[in-house]
């Protein structure tokens, strides 16, 4: 069969026979061997965007002391995150309008880039300046290589692809934390950047050489600048809003309500610019679909359940069980195993049996058993008892991050499948980051509560009289009196938050009911181009 006008050519290219295959190779064995070389590449890039939203956490405190910037301390992380989900429909847009391939090797260039110089920065400002378009690359990775497996991936053999693809993320979650720890007390804070660099080297060259889909030819579209600028400002304003939000100002502090305003005002332009753009970001025909709302909305109840965990039950093996920030990492292992288990145990069982609406309702099930277990934990409970909660949990996300974004992958129409994938992971990331915000407040305001009931002059060992400022480093130097008293109250406090979950789990469940399970084609996106 001869190329197709617009589509690549050469070795593995849709129109000269099947992706990857050489001349003389038994049929489907070069397709399989390049596939697998792909997928490799993705999965190294997958592995670079979710480390490095939590590998920096326990290099903070080396960071700040090295370049004397401890009143930016949040910013080395929210510069990253702002720019990582600013980036997500806009990623995948273009990949829709351009092809993936180019804009996904421009992420990981930007990705790397970025890397090198945060690891070069030599003051606060330009850490946090280099973090950013660090972020920038990243929000691509994650949308990209979905995306790509998507076209290359039938529908009925996306699940195993997709199961490892949620592995890989969730293991870089959960892993981050105690990655950065060793390697800031092992080698410097430097190669927790400069550890990129080889790793999406190797990412980059496989993607140039192996990867190969259709070109985008035709008219040039009329790309949406009105819509990215506005949805630009709408996220900035609620990512600061979530970040700031009980921390730095009062929640009903002028600058917290006023980001909030902001974000109203611009959300509420976009959705009206959305209306009238030809080839809108976010089209809002997509929220018509089924398919595409239900997933979406139970994506932000796994956020805000998955993040929010990731987020303070580190907290609590340091400050109530006395672990070290290495000894949390990797107490916190058990979550990791069970997240993995069933991202690839789902994924193999739906690209064997095409079914897969029983797993998002059996995994909010799975993740509300997990958080009933957690709260129960306290300064007395036995650190078994901690692992299998945190094991249960896992196994619920397992069941639900990646098969979410498989039910949208296969329910929207090719052309909009980048842009329905990117908004996706950009809704969970939005609930997510509310859910820590939220969750964080009312930690603090039950910590305060258990401290102000405590035995007179406990909570006064605290330096500067604050818990804001309270460490575990600091916990430990405090008398034993003060310890126990103080670690007392955060096991008091902190356990409960988890309930707050339950419910928006629970919703999640029940609208997960409402999914239309569609028959899974046997036929990739390219098969179906260069036929």
């Amino acid at each position: 069969m001869s190329a197709a006008p617009g589509r690549e050519t050469g070795p593995g290219a849709p129109g000269s026979g099947t992706p990857g295959e050489a001349p003389g190779e038994p049929a489907g064995e070069g397709a399989r061997r390049g596939r697998i070389l792909v997928f490799t590449g993705l999965v190294l890039s997958v592995l670079l965007a979710a480390l490095d939203q939590t590998i920096v956490a326990t290099a903070l405190p080396t960071i700040v002391g090295d370049l004397n910037g401890l009143e930016h301390l949040s910013w080395v992380v929210t510069a990253y995150i702002l720019a990582a989900t600013i980036g997500l429909p806009i990623y995948g847009k273009l990949g829709d309008l351009f092809g993936r391939k180019n804009i996904f090797i421009f992420a990981i260039a930007v990705f790397l880039l970025g890397s090198v110089l945060s690891g070069l920065s030599q003051s606060m400002g330009q850490l946090i300046a280099f973090r950013a378009l660090q972020g920038i690359g990243g929000g691509g990775l994650m949308i990209g290589a979905q995306a790509i497996i998507g076209d290359l991936v039938s529908p009925r053999e996306r699940g195993r692809y997709m199961g490892l693809i949620g592995a890989a993320f969730g293991l870089a979650s959960v892993g981050g934390p105690l990655l950065g720890g060793w390697i800031t007390d092992s080698w410097s804070w430097r190669w927790v950047f400069y550890i990129n660099v080889p790793i999406g080297a190797v990412a980059l060259a496989v993607v140039i050489i192996s990867l190969h889909l259709p070109r985008h030819s035709g008219v040039r579209p009329r790309l949406d600048y009105l819509g990215a600028a506005l949805l630009a400002a709408a996220s900035t304003a609620l990512i600061l809003v979530t970040s700031w939000g009980g921390t730095t100002y009062e929640w009903s502090s002028p600058q917290i309500l006023g980001l909030s305003a902001a974000a109203l005002l611009a959300g509420g332009a976009f959705v009206w610019a959305e209306s009238r753009a030809s080839e809108p970001i976010l089209p809002l025909g997509l929220f018509r679909m089924r398919n595409f709302l239900v997933p979406v909305l139970a994506g932000i109840a796994v956020g805000i359940a998955m993040f929010s965990t990731i987020s303070y039950l580190p907290t609590f093996l340091q400050m109530v069980g006395g672990a070290s920030a290495t000894q949390s990492g990797l107490m916190m292992l058990p979550m990791m195993g069970g997240l993995l288990l069933t991202s690839i145990g789902t994924g193999q069982l739906i690209s064997r049996t095409g079914r897969y609406k029983i797993y998002p309702v059996a995994g909010c099930a799975v993740v509300i058993c997990g958080l009933l277990l957690l709260s129960r934990i306290s300064a007395e409970t036995p650190y078994w008892f901690t692992a299998v909660g945190m094991a249960v949990l896992g196994m619920g996300i397992g069941a639900l991050l990646q098969n979410l974004v498989l039910i949208v992958q296969n329910s929207v129409p090719p052309r909009t499948m980048g842009t329905a994938i990117s908004s996706a992971n950009y809704f969970r990331q939005i609930g997510a980051s509310f859910g820590i915000a939220a969750f964080g407040s009312i930690f603090v305001s039950r910590l305060t509560d258990q401290l102000a009931g405590a035995p007179a002059g406990s909570a006064d060992a605290i330096p500067g009289g604050s818990i804001n400022s309270l460490t575990p480093a600091l916990l430990q130097s405090l008398p034993p009196q003060a310890q126990e008293v103080i670690a007392s109250a955060f096991g008091q406090a902190m356990p409960p938050i988890f309930l707050l979950s339950v419910p928006i789990v629970a919703a999640g469940g029940v609208l997960c009911l409402f999914i239309e399970e569609i028959p899974l084609s046997t036929q990739s996106r390219v098969e179906a181009a260069s036929e």
